[in-house]
């Protein structure tokens, strides 16, 4: 396929930033002039029947899947939404079954790093501060980490030996002996498989690719650092998929763990995340869990601890709290490691606490002595939780407030980071005394002065003025209107922060029906790539082509830098370049380009019923614009769809007209690759998907 006409592109562009929605059938229904001339038809502002239903889903979801819009109509608009704002009644066995391919992502923080440990662990385990496990899979999991981390120094210090720098990295007889790990029954079973298994395949790729699961499993934990390097170096790119394609979730965990433990924990977190927005039948829970993720915004690259820690902040801080009180997310997050590591409350001191005394006297006995630990207030955190977590930049704070909100947190801190460990609260760094924070004296009362902070800022007017600005940009307009936005603070306010009453405020909305913000907002990378995958109906295995165009489309999960988060705005997002990326995935995705990514286009309808349609160009835009476009396209948009498609085809080779291959071809048995039909049928899609129109939301 060629790559995507310039045209096509400042078309794109053109047609997003036009303002106002496609024009409806409604609008072409319009009385004559004459008739106009005496009395103007009646043209309701709101959003009705099934255009409500399509709203709902472009808003309150990722992107409606083919048949949601009967099964919404069939259960009624109301009931469906009051079903999402309670996902824990909701059967989600389907995405459950998805979810089994990640283990992993069900472990404890301390279990993370002990049996996928991060670059950290091993640095400590090479230079024998921590016992590695004697023997088994986790053995094997430190021992080649040491040996890769020994080959890397290796390689930026010229002057170093091979074989002293790689020895050196190995893991000591004394570490291993002093190892309190158990030898478990798995580990003695795996060991002794190993020693049944023939010599003369090691090294051999043919060999061992050949060997049935567990045997390979086994095998490659039965070789050396070298040599499993040196066999991971040396398979081509289908051998890789191949080396796990067939193994079942423990056994792929432990084949990647060989090969790199921080990408399995890092590739496991973002495809994880991927497959909920995907597949929930929870939608509103996914969008509100996105929401918070974004407005509590972590930076993935903090730090090499930081992929270990979302994991948990994602499933156990944000997403339970997601459809709760805001008080208690907002508790949660205060608490959670991963927040404390980046925004730096882990590290501060109060000035005048005994932590920072003990230091000061330890300094002036020894003025030239390196500092041990870190000293003194750090703001970070403070004056991002009154900025962006809760009143807002213009919430009536002063620079003054913020340190005081610091000396408030100060003790805050983790216990054993490099074990994993959770909060805790440190009294020795705590700042004694009395704080004053806009007017409010908090009395000295350890963790419970922070405790009594938090409540202070998430009941103030300032914080629900800003957290309904913000969920009014995030799900009606770019620019929502003041009355909209006061009537979802007042009810956090009447509610107690409580977050389904604000999303009722919003439903309930003549501004959220408005025919005016009817595809008002321009879709992000996210949810431009998650609503393609749910309206193709993909079936993913392989996540990694999804997390690699988010990162080409300039939306990285988890990679905002600053703490501010994403900007949900159509000014950050619209561009030439911008949009031709989307296009492009879009024609990659239809046309099943992405390895581990299926599509099928044959049957496709609005319905899902497998109506076929008569053999032509224009009758199978129709049938799958009607299936990917609800909404229906503008004339505009699809008259530039078949000239794109037109020119795709103009120089392919046919052996027959395009409606007689049709014909021919629409019930026949498949042979190798695509079908011509399938084949107009994946590039008809993508430009679909590329379309304004489905760009929009």
């Amino acid at each position: 396929m060629r790559p995507l006409h310039a045209s096509v592109a400042r078309f794109l562009v053109a047609t997003i930033l036009s303002p106002g929605p496609a024009i409806t059938a409604l609008e072409h229904a319009q009385p004559a002039a004459s008739q106009t001339a005496a009395r103007r038809s009646y043209v309701s502002t709101q959003l009705q029947g099934d255009e409500r239903i399509l709203h709902a889903l472009d808003r309150l979801t990722f992107g409606a899947r083919p048949g949601d819009a009967a099964a919404v109509r069939a259960k009624g608009l109301d009931q469906w939404f009051e079903e999402q704002l309670h996902p824990g009644a909701i059967d989600n066995s389907a995405l459950d079954a998805r979810l089994a391919r990640f283990p992993a992502m069900q472990w404890s923080t301390r279990d993370l790093l002990f049996r996928a440990p991060a670059n950290p662990v091993i640095r400590q385990a090479a230079s024998g501060n921590i016992a590695i496990p004697q023997n088994g899979v986790l053995h094997a999991v430190y021992a080649n980490a040491i040996y890769r981390m020994g080959t890397k120094k290796e390689a930026r210090n010229e002057n170093a030996t091979p074989s002293q720098s790689a020895a050196a990295m190995q893991p000591s007889a004394a570490a291993g002996a002093a190892a309190a790990v158990p030898a478990d029954p798995e580990a003695m079973a795996l060991a002794a498989k190993m020693d049944a298994l023939d010599d003369d395949n090691t090294g051999q790729t043919g060999s061992i690719l050949a060997l049935p699961p567990d045997q390979r499993v086994v095998k490659l934990i039965s070789m050396q650092p070298a040599e499993f390097e040196s066999f991971i170096q040396s398979l081509r790119p289908a051998d890789r998929l191949k080396l796990v394609a067939d193994l079942k979730p423990a056994q792929r965990e432990t084949v990647e763990a060989l090969q790199n433990p921080e990408r399995l924990v890092g590739g496991e977190l973002l495809s994880e995340r991927l497959a909920r927005d995907i597949y929930s039948d929870t939608q509103l829970a996914e969008v509100m869990t996105d929401f918070w993720l974004n407005h509590f915004s972590i930076y993935l690259r903090k730090n090499e601890m930081m992929p270990y820690y979302l994991v948990s902040y994602e499933r156990d801080v944000i997403r339970p709290h997601a459809l709760g009180k805001f008080e208690d997310l907002l508790e949660a997050v205060a608490h959670s490691p991963a927040m404390m590591v980046y925004l730096d409350n882990a590290e501060s001191i109060g000035p005048d606490s005994p932590a920072a005394a003990r230091a000061a006297t330890a300094a002036s006995r020894r003025p030239d002595a390196k500092r041990q630990a870190p000293q003194g207030l750090n703001e970070n955190y403070a004056r991002e939780l009154m900025e962006l977590h809760t009143l807002g930049v213009n919430g009536g704070y002063t620079q003054a407030d913020v340190t005081e909100v610091a000396r408030i947190l100060t003790g805050w801190t983790i216990d054993k980071p490099l074990q994993g460990g959770d909060f805790t609260f440190n009294a020795n760094r705590h700042e004694p005394g009395t704080k004053k924070v806009m007017g409010e004296k908090f009395k000295d009362d350890g963790e419970r002065e922070g405790r009594a902070l938090l409540h202070f800022l998430a009941t103030r007017p300032a914080t629900a003025q800003f957290l309904a600005r913000k969920l009014a940009i995030r799900f009606v307009s770019d620019d929502p209107p003041q009355a909209l936005v006061d009537r979802m603070a007042q009810a956090y306010l009447t509610s107690g922060g409580d977050i389904p009453a604000m999303l009722r405020a919003l439903y309930r909305s003549p501004e959220f029906w408005a025919t005016t913000n009817r595809d008002a907002k321009v879709k992000t990378p996210l949810e431009f790539v998650v609503s393609a995958a749910r309206a193709s109906n993909a079936d993913v295995q392989n996540y990694e082509p999804l997390i690699n165009a988010l990162n080409q489309m300039g939306m990285p999960l988890y990679g905002c830098i600053p703490p501010s988060g994403w900007d949900w705005k159509e000014s950050t997002w619209v561009s030439t370049g911008a949009l031709a990326a989307r296009m492009n995935f879009a024609l990659a995705l239809a046309a099943n380009r992405f390895p581990g990514i299926t599509t099928a286009w044959a049957g496709q309808s609005a319905g899902g019923d497998g109506a076929q349609t008569a053999p032509g160009v224009e009758p199978e835009e129709a049938r799958l614009e009607a299936a990917l476009l609800p909404g229906g396209a503008s004339a505009t948009t699809r008259a530039a769809a078949l000239d794109q498609f037109q020119q795709q085809t103009a120089n392919q080779p046919s052996a027959m007209p395009v409606s007689v291959a049709r014909a021919a071809n629409r019930n026949n048995a498949r042979t190798t690759g695509p079908s011509p039909v399938e084949r107009e049928d994946q590039m008809l899609a993508g430009l679909l998907l590329g379309s304004p129109e489905f760009q929009r939301r």
